[in-house]
């Protein structure tokens, strides 16, 4: 449905940018499964061998998948960037989803496990992953700063202990990417784990009218699903979303779920501010 243009001259096979245009919330209410899933899911980003992306004008976010399966990739730019590198006007927080693998930055080079988080600066001109069984997920938005490019290992972020299991929504929160962490222009970036019997994440919902959030959910059985909300609080619909699916939360929808089964998600946001609470909370009796 969303065709791209041909990417150009790059070291590392790349699929041509997908490009999703901004929604209103009155075109929710229209959409079909089908409809809801062309604009908001992005299911196909870690395809073996190549980097696959998506840019959506809701904050010009770009998510992107690598899996160097057969050997390294290299992180290259689209013609719909206008850039000479990918990282030009742009910086990046790359989460490891899959098995231990290595990025190298402009020369350096950074092992990260499972769930690890690399934020890479504006102005880095080389970016190349490598490790058979890693699965690298790059959230991206413009900056206007540089910051250094950092490693953070799973749990030497801000860790947060949040929900209860009577109520299924026991959950790990660690923030990597935020004003009082890893610093950045406007990226701010972290991984929530539910807790063992517990499915539901951010409930009770909140919006947040200041920033677009991207969730990638990951370590979710093949045969498991999540079911992820979104819309306006009065007008919700819902995603079927598998095992390493990203989902795009414009600032006027929630973003919430449930799961069959325990999983992790990175969450990501970019927009106004990088306030973790500037938040507008939904109490669950007010969800339609």
């Amino acid at each position: 449905m969303f065709r791209g243009i041909e990417p150009c001259s790059v070291t590392t096979p790349q699929h041509p940018l997908q490009v999703r245009h901004a929604t209103h919330p009155a075109q929710v209410p229209g959409f079909d499964t089908a409809g809801l899933r062309a604009a908001y899911l992005v299911d196909d980003l870690f395809t073996p061998d190549t980097i696959t992306a998506v840019l959506t004008h809701h904050d010009r976010i770009v998510l992107a998948g690598a899996r160097p399966v057969s050997g390294p990739l290299t992180l290259g730019t689209w013609p719909e960037l206008r850039s000479e590198y990918f990282l030009e006007r742009r910086e990046a927080g790359i989460v490891n989803v899959g098995g231990p693998g290595t990025i190298t930055v402009d020369g350096t080079k950074y092992e990260l496990t499972t769930g690890a988080c690399l934020y890479a600066g504006r102005g880095a001109r080389e970016v190349v992953f490598k490790g058979e069984e890693a699965a690298f997920y790059v959230f991206s938005a413009a900056a206007h700063t540089e910051y250094p490019t950092t490693l953070i290992h799973p749990g030497e972020g801000n860790r947060l202990e949040l929900g209860d299991q009577q109520t299924a929504n026991r959950r790990t929160i660690d923030q990597y990417i935020h004003a009082d962490g890893v610093r950045s222009c406007q990226v701010v970036l972290g991984v929530t784990t539910l807790h063992a019997g517990s499915t539901w994440n951010t409930m009770p919902a909140h919006t947040h009218d200041r920033r677009t959030e991207c969730y990638l959910y990951f370590g979710l059985p093949e045969t498991e699903r999540i079911v992820h909300l979104l819309g306006e609080p009065d007008e919700t619909r819902h995603l079927l979303v598998a095992d390493r699916q990203a989902v795009i939360s414009p600032s006027w929808s929630i973003h919430s779920g449930a799961g069959t089964s325990s999983y992790s998600f990175v969450w990501a946001m970019a927009g106004e501010n990088q306030a973790f609470g500037d938040m507008d909370g939904v109490d669950v009796a007010e969800l339609r």
